[in-house]
């Protein structure tokens, strides 16, 4: 079996990274599957295969163990598939005030958001810059611009995702790969239950999946630098709020993430 124009999505059984599967096997790529629920991705990858006529591939894989990543990658060579996107989309968060919270879950977080990340970044790009060209997607968010009460772990991970991808992008850009980081507001997923967000009202008012994976997919294809999927937050954040007061962002963004 031959893949051609092959994404390795992580994440892949739900949410947003269920829908940039869906979107990338409904232009006629093949997938690599890759996320901790086994049954959900064999289910998907019927669905690809049989909706589209594209190859998929399911890989098991938890994300928290620091092994994965290589793991994955060896996997892709077991099965002599080519990569040529990687769409790094596995991510939680978790609400608390951070001294109350375990540890073990902000470590966990942590090892998934921005470990496992890099490492699949790095193993998987030595193959994209010797044959010239690739495309990485790193879902990130709005909160990697700002400090997030309540969510502090979280916000910081978001923050590092945002700052990599950018620098990533302009180091590889004369070697025909670009790097996109999708920065999306709310959105309805199971994100905010696992991270017991759900009784946040910006939850409550969260854009679907299915129309953040399109932005973030567009902007991949378009080899852009960060991608919005709602503008007025990219004017917010990148225009209005570095003007404001250090501590006024802070209370702001404490507020919106009490309960």
């Amino acid at each position: 079996m031959t893949y051609t124009n092959t994404a390795l999505i992580t994440g892949a059984s739900s949410g947003i990274g269920l829908e940039l599967a869906r979107l990338h096997a409904q232009q006629g790529g093949d997938v690599v599957l890759v996320a901790r629920s086994e049954n959900k991705l064999i289910a998907l990858k019927e669905e690809l295969e049989h909706s589209y006529g594209v190859n998929a591939s399911v890989i098991t894989a938890d994300l928290t163990d620091p092994a994965a990543a290589q793991q994955i990658y060896t996997a892709t060579k077991q099965q002599g598939i080519e990569v040529d996107i990687l769409i790094n989309n596995a991510g939680f968060g978790g609400h608390g005030f951070f001294h109350q919270r375990e540890l073990s879950s902000d470590l966990e977080m942590i090892q998934v958001n921005i470990n496992s990340l890099v490492a699949l970044t790095h193993l998987f790009v030595q193959d994209m810059t010797a044959r010239q060209r690739g495309k990485i997607l790193n879902v990130s968010s709005t909160a990697s611009f700002i400090p997030g009460p309540l969510q502090a772990t979280y916000y910081a991970t978001k923050a590092f995702v945002t700052s990599f991808s950018q620098a990533l992008a302009e180091e590889l850009r004369d070697k025909g790969i670009s790097v996109t980081a999708l920065c999306p507001g709310a959105v309805a997923t199971e994100f905010a239950k696992t991270g017991n967000l759900e009784e946040l009202a910006v939850f409550k008012q969260g854009k679907s999946a299915s129309s953040v994976a399109k932005c973030g997919y567009q902007a991949m294809q378009k080899g852009q630098l960060l991608a919005f999927n709602e503008p007025v937050l990219s004017l917010l954040l990148n225009w209005i709020v570095p003007l404001l007061p250090r501590r006024l962002v802070l209370s702001m963004s404490r507020r919106t993430m009490e309960k």
